[in-house]
């Protein structure tokens, strides 16, 4: 009963791995240099320090984000007034029909006369929206690529 008990092979914990990392070395840095060194491990984006020592090493290139929260919250902004801009067009077209169908011919020519005028400040106000993007597009966007 015994022997069944020592043939059995034990499936609990961490599986081995097939080429374990045991080689370890050490390096002194002062001040300055661990400050770089910081600077450019925050820089790199890698969450594990091992990792990105290693990549400098072996020359592996490391991949530097710098995230502009300006320009996301530029983007952010002009999506929801896009999204705003598109519920504006879904209700024109719902008035329109509203109109032709709750009133004679005479007295929804003559609101949407005044819907018209609206429609063309409206249009205005996108052309200085699309100036706006594209004047901040080239001076804060094209920079950083």
């Amino acid at each position: 009963m015994e022997d069944n008990r020592r043939n059995r092979t034990n499936k609990v914990g961490r599986k081995p791995k097939k080429d374990p990392a045991i080689h370890r070395y050490s390096i002194s840095l002062n001040d300055m240099e661990n400050a770089q060194f910081l600077t450019l491990f925050e820089q790199s984006g890698m969450k594990v320090m091992a990792h990105f020592i290693t990549a400098c090493i072996f020359q592996k290139p490391v991949k530097t984000v710098k995230i502009d929260m300006d320009a996301v919250d530029f983007h952010t902004r002009l999506t929801n007034f896009y999204s705003q801009f598109r519920t504006v067009g879904v209700n024109y077209n719902q008035i329109v029909k509203i109109l032709y169908r709750n009133f004679s011919e005479k007295k929804a020519s003559a609101y949407l006369f005044k819907l018209e005028k609206q429609t063309a400040e409206m249009a205005e106000l996108c052309r200085k929206v699309i100036e706006l993007t594209q004047e901040f597009e080239k001076e804060h966007l094209q920079k950083h690529r």
